[in-house]
């Protein structure tokens, strides 16, 4: 099952050793209609949906899939996944490590360039990689940075920059010490979050990030046009050093939340690629211009355990137990997903070469007369007569929306509970989300790199990902040794172990696994969608 993890974690072992979540009118310009193919002028466009605006174009702060998909293709790190998602080397020309696998030394190609003219630094990755621990930056990504040494201190406080053994030796190479063998790490630092910063134009311009005019990027292409909430312009990056590589000329972002509006642009010509409406799915998924790729990915629910009633655990338990989330992919989703009966998707095998989640099991699954007998268990401890009021929250999307109906349904039938439902536009919902001013709220995981501890550490105590209020010591102690051990049968029983807590204690439940289904023209090839990162255009064309 999805043996594309085991293969990548493999190589990366190799390689250590060698040398670790708009506006209706937006893209309508261009293309024929009625499915029509484009003409010969507009063979060098891509024109793709964002579905929303990008948080951020900040790199530590647009940690979501919407950011992603953009500064990816915008600038580029130490490493970049290539099309078979392995990690290898990008602005980086050469990379040593220690021979017990804790010092990285990386040096920086000779032609790689700022999109302004500048020459990409060691002191900009330096620059950059403190910038994202510092505690000012207030990033939810900086976690993946306590991997290196004196990270975690700094952005908790306990340290300074200079702590930090990140250290530009000279302008093209850097000098990084690990706070103990992590085999994935260059998979880590091919995430956004790790891109440089060019720190000469940040320091003129605090605000660079927030406008086409000013963004400066290292990657394939660079941002040209940004119309906010509407459309973004991606033009070929002449400056790349491997911008031989780069075929398309153009690449249009659209930014349309509502699937049915998505494929409408795509069967009139206007968008080369679509998500599939669920409405839609069963007539669609037989088109043969549909894909179906796999995700290290997870949709799920977020109690807070700090507002009533879902501080009692039962309840929690008879809220996850109530849905039925067979009938959610079956009737709702329809797009082929599998149910989630724990948080870690398939995908990641153990040292003894077996999958993570077939190894853990089931550890959620619908049962409504055990729902409603944990429910009146959970009441009587609380005092209740009647559960107080209960609003389930979700970001504007109309298949987070028809999800949200069915639980009500499912609460309504199984527990005899009304839910109110409440939608707000994708970064009013996640910085609510954050302030944890949701009672029950809709989320959804995109690995960060490919090891099933990446799922697991997002509900420590102190993780910015945990958003529920849930702290459980013998978990983050659990986290934290399987972070530090390197004997990787012992590491897997750590995250065995924690996860089997996390569903004991249930702050969180899982709905499905994500995969990757969409739409995509005959005259578009080469675009790269990692099961374990990003959207990847450097190799598409569009004939």
């Amino acid at each position: 099952m999805k043996k594309w993890l085991t293969v990548l974690l493999g190589i990366l072992l190799v390689v250590v050793l060698a040398a670790c979540t708009a506006d209706e009118n937006a893209g309508e310009e261009g293309g024929g209609e009625d499915g029509e193919e484009s003409t010969s002028e507009d063979s060098s466009v891509l024109r793709m949906n964002n579905g929303a605006e990008p948080t951020s174009l900040d790199p530590p702060i647009g940690f979501d899939a919407a950011s992603w998909n953009v500064l990816n293709n915008l600038m580029e790190g130490m490493t970049r996944l290539s099309q078979e998602h392995e990690p290898e080397e990008a602005t980086a020309e050469n990379i040593e490590v220690s021979e017990d696998g804790t010092e990285y030394t990386f040096t920086i190609r000779e032609d790689a360039k700022w999109s302004n003219g500048d020459d990409v630094s060691a002191e900009d990755f330096e620059f950059a990689w403190k910038r994202l621990l510092d505690p000012e930056t207030a990033s939810a990504a900086a976690f993946l940075g306590y991997f290196i040494e004196g990270g975690e201190e700094f952005n908790n406080g306990e340290g300074s920059a200079d702590d930090v053994m990140v250290e530009a030796v000279d302008d093209k190479e850097l000098h990084v010490t690990l706070t103990a063998p992590t085999n994935y790490f260059l998979n880590i630092i091919s995430n956004p979050a790790f891109f440089p910063i060019n720190k000469e134009v940040a320091e003129e311009d605090e605000e660079w990030f927030t406008e086409a005019e000013s963004f400066v990027g290292n990657g394939p292409f660079s941002l040209t046009e940004w119309e906010h909430d509407n459309e973004m312009v991606l033009e070929k990056n002449e400056e790349y050093w491997d911008a031989e590589t780069v075929q398309l000329e153009e690449v249009h972002f659209a930014m349309v939340d509502d699937s049915n509006t998505e494929y409408q642009l795509y069967d009139s010509g206007d968008l080369d690629n679509s998500e599939i409406p669920s409405d839609s799915a069963e007539e669609l998924l037989e088109s043969d211009e549909v894909t179906i790729e796999d995700q290290a990915g997870t949709q799920f629910y977020r109690f807070n355990v700090e507002e009533e009633p879902f501080q009692n655990e039962k309840i929690r338990k008879a809220f996850a137990l109530a849905i039925n989330q067979e009938d959610i992919v079956n009737y709702v989703t329809k797009m082929g997903e599998e149910p989630a009966r724990g948080f870690v998707s398939p995908g990641f095998n153990d040292a003894n070469g077996n999958d993570f989640r077939e190894e853990s099991g089931d550890l959620v699954q619908y049962d409504a007369e055990e729902a409603k007998q944990l429910l009146e268990e959970g009441k009587e401890e609380e005092g209740y007569d009647e559960l107080p009021e209960v609003t389930l929250s979700y970001n504007t999307d109309d298949t987070n929306k028809s999800i949200a109906e069915s639980m009500q349904e499912m609460y309504s039938q199984n527990l005899g509970v009304d839910v109110s439902l409440e939608n707000t536009e994708w970064n009013v919902f996640l910085e609510d989300q954050k302030a944890l001013e949701h009672q029950f709220s809709r989320s959804s995981f995109l690995a960060d790199y490919a090891d099933p501890i990446n799922f697991l550490e997002s509900f420590t105590t102190d993780s910015s990902m945990n958003r529920t209020g849930w702290s459980n010591k013998e978990y983050d102690n659990l986290i934290a040794q399987a972070k530090e051990e390197t004997d990787e049968e012992q590491r897997f029983q750590h995250m065995y172990e924690a996860e089997q807590i996390l569903f004991e204690e249930m702050p969180i439940f899982p709905i499905h696994f994500y995969n990757q289904v969409f739409l995509q023209k005959d005259n578009v090839d080469g675009i790269v969608r990692h099961p374990v990162g990003y959207l990847e255009l450097k190799w598409a064309t569009k004939e």
